[in-house]
């Protein structure tokens, strides 16, 4: 961990360089007006949840990347259709001076599913792949095997782009750099050396949402097939070359030559992740690099292809197709959030030691890339996406206000104890009146539970919602976190 004067010393730099390690200006003949948006934005941080009767509190961007412990930010903000201006601020690994610049790469995690989505429909208006019918139809070295969920209906390629098929393997570790990456067989097969189970049907298809970075893997296998391309290879003749992504790839080990310009992932504790990086060979789901600015032309394309007057990668049907939720809240590739006024779509990101988001409307041309290099980044983004929405007055990303009831000091005793979430340890701490919730999967700090009913509270950074299970006998026996769309369950051990 680092140590507080390292720690100091970082925020120092970040005081005298984070308005300025690089930026890029689009589409505004006014520089002072846009400077000035970009100071309101650096300067209008905000939780995006508030205790109700608290007013909530502007913070400054190089602030709260020292309390997050967070250090670098990439942003990128897309308006009237256009990037707008690119910054990035801090520095590429902690304790170092190698500032971060627009141009630096970072792992976009998830993200890669929707730019890997979109490569797959143009397949599939190639008529190289089949939307519908039966996966294997289309796989050809490797079979996701039938079981007693597939019987009566099989896996479709839409069902894998949508997290409908009842595929396993939520989301992937990554491996060091020290260690054996392994081939894709092995990933979907579970072998040794790879780190997760073997991907398989744990669900009848077509029957219930659930998250599958095991059904991306699959996918990516039936792209390569199809093409006879390799993956990178693929996707940079897809979509990286035809919307000039210069600083674009898809790399489960870095090139030597990029290795320069790429930020290093931290912990949620603050250190540099050992070997800088993971590999990911799982590339259609977790293995893309890139920058802000480069994806920032991928909200770009989505908005121009649903409008009709750009198909370099989907034409308007299939934008319209991907950008239609089938269960749960996502299309094709994105999560979309459909109201009367307006279609939104976005994908998150988490690989370890990096957080990021990508979000866009389809009608205004807004939407921004933020992308960081720490697993305490999602609050950090949360809180900049909140400022931005704010300047360019976007509807989403309000802060909102909740209630809350009085602290009950035996119930949080009740309460406290050790947990298990998605097998990492996780702990709810109880000091009088007060209840907190700690877990390096979101932060290494501890972080206040606010109390709306005695079984359901709330954090205000990052938002999300515990909600306390009792069994039938009204024994605890864990709780859920509510994070947006998803629900991550963890179970009482202490």
């Amino acid at each position: 961990m680092p140590t507080p004067q390292l720690l100091r010393k970082t925020l120092i730099f970040l005081l005298v360089s984070s308005t300025y390690t690089g930026a890029v200006f689009a589409g505004s003949s006014d520089s002072t007006a846009l400077n000035e948006k970009i100071s309101r934005v650096e300067q209008g941080l905000s939780t995006s949840v508030v205790v109700k009767g608290a007013s909530a509190q502007k913070m400054r961007l190089a602030d709260r990347m020292h309390y997050h412990q967070v250090p670098a930010v990439s942003i990128a903000v897309v308006n009237n259709g256009q990037l707008e201006w690119a910054r990035a601020y801090g520095v590429n690994v902690v304790g170092q001076a190698e500032r971060t610049t627009p141009t630096t790469l970072f792992q976009t995690a998830s993200i890669s599913k929707a730019v890997s989505a979109m490569a797959a429909l143009h397949l599939v208006e190639q008529g190289k792949l089949q939307l519908d019918g039966d996966v294997n139809n289309q796989l050809k070295s490797w079979k996701l095997p039938d079981n007693e969920f597939t019987k009566e209906h099989k896996v479709s390629l839409r069902q894998l782009l949508n997290h409908s098929g009842g595929v396993n393997v939520h989301g992937f570790h990554g491996y060091e750099m020290t260690q054996t990456v392994p081939s894709l067989l092995a990933v979907l097969e579970g072998k040794a050396p790879a780190n997760t189970e073997p991907v398989r049907v744990e669900a009848i298809p077509g029957t219930k949402w659930s998250y599958s970075g095991g059904g991306y893997t699959i996918v990516q296998l039936m792209m390569m097939e199809a093409s006879q391309q390799d993956f990178p290879q693929l996707l940079q003749d897809i979509v990286f070359t035809p919307l000039d992504m210069l600083h674009s790839r898809f790399a489960a080990r870095l090139p030597k030559q990029d290795r320069n310009n790429a930020a290093v992932g931290h912990n949620s504790s603050g250190a540099a992740i050992p070997g800088l990086w993971h590999q990911n060979p799982e590339l259609a789901a977790a293995g893309m690099w890139s920058t802000p600015s480069d994806l920032a032309k991928i909200i770009i394309e989505v908005q121009k292809s649903d409008a009709g007057t750009s198909d370099k990668i989907l034409s308007r049907a299939m934008t319209k197709t991907m950008l239609t939720r089938g269960l749960g809240e996502t299309g094709l590739g994105f999560f979309v959030e459909q109201q009367p006024d307006r279609t939104s779509f976005s994908h998150s990101g988490g690989n370890d030691g990096f957080r990021t988001l990508l979000f866009g409307y389809t009608k205004t041309g807004q939407g921004a890339v933020v992308l960081t290099n720490s697993d305490n980044g999602m609050a950090l983004i949360e809180e900049i996406f909140t400022s931005i929405a704010a300047e360019y007055n976007w509807p989403d990303f309000k802060v909102t206000e909740k209630s809350v009831i009085a602290p009950d000091a035996t119930l949080n005793q009740q309460l406290a104890g050790e947990y298990l979430l998605l097998d990492k340890p996780a702990s709810i701490i109880a000091e009088g009146e007060h209840l907190y919730f700690q877990s390096n999967l979101i932060s290494s700090k501890r972080l206040e539970l606010h109390r709306e009913t005695n079984s359901s509270f709330f954090l205000t950074a990052p938002d999300a919602t515990v909600r306390f299970e009792t069994d039938a006998k009204n024994k605890l026996t864990g709780f859920s976190l509510i994070k947006g769309v998803n629900t991550y369950r963890a179970r009482r051990v202490k």
